[in-house]
């Protein structure tokens, strides 16, 4: 099991501002506010933004993104409104994806710097 990921971020102002948004429709809250780093979670903190000034933009070929698991198709969808409303950008809007075992509802949104995120729910089976 995962216990947290931490992200840089080039300015941890406007990256704490754009994860408070985006990260609202999942349920997260900033809980942990330092000189250096911010902590995002439910109970505890599980996302971290680290301020590393002197960071190139994230590359959008590295192959790499974070998860986070949604409790519904709604959530999904703020969650990727929120991103595009705070500055973010697409990077694969709403909708239904196949994953390895299961079809999934689910988003992907790039940061202000580049990270890539995926917000995903598997529906309930229709009857």
């Amino acid at each position: 099991m995962i216990d947290h990921i931490s992200l840089g971020v080039r300015d941890l102002a406007a990256g704490r501002a754009f994860y408070e948004v985006v990260l609202a429709p999942l349920g997260y809250h900033l809980l942990v506010e330092r000189d250096e780093t911010v902590g995002f979670g439910k109970r505890y903190p599980e996302i971290w933004l680290n301020h590393r000034p002197g960071q190139r933009p994230v590359p959008a070929d590295t192959g790499h993104h974070v998860c986070l698991r949604a409790r519904s198709i709604d959530e999904v969808d703020r969650f990727h409104a929120a991103a595009l409303g705070a500055g973010g950008r697409d990077a694969g809007g709403p909708g239904p994806r196949q994953g390895a075992q299961v079809t999934y509802y689910g988003a992907f949104v790039l940061d202000l710097d580049g990270n890539k995120l995926e917000a995903m729910t598997v529906p309930p089976a229709a009857d």
